[in-house]
């Protein structure tokens, strides 16, 4: 990992419809910023699992990820069982990858 924390500091702006998806060479370079374990699913979405000894630790990450996305007005689909926690996120409003999913994305890693 490579300047995470320069992701983790910034804040996702809102994206206005027509605004370009992000694609190639541009997902491959914020990508390498995050976490290992995430995964670029068909350009189109970011995912990863976060992995927890429990039910009561998954299930406070994922009020802590809530929390995030209300504050920072970018909200991810967040996926909770015993243990774990999936997490996608992608721009509605483009159908597909913008900067503030790797903001988003860096900012729920540091939540760990």
């Amino acid at each position: 990992m490579t300047s995470m924390s320069e992701l983790a500091t910034r804040h996702c702006v809102p994206c206005r419809g027509g605004t370009p998806r992000l694609r190639g060479e541009e997902i491959v370079a914020l990508r390498r910023q995050l976490h290992a374990d995430w995964e670029v699913v068909d350009e189109h979405l970011l995912e990863r699992t976060f992995r927890f000894p429990d039910f009561r630790q998954a299930l406070a990450f994922t009020n802590r990820v809530g929390e995030l996305a209300e504050a920072e007005d970018h909200h991810p689909d967040l996926h909770l069982a015993w243990g774990k926690v999936t997490m996608q996120v992608w721009t509605h409003k483009i159908g597909g990858l913008s900067d503030n999913d790797f903001i988003l994305a860096a900012k729920a890693d540091a939540l760990v």
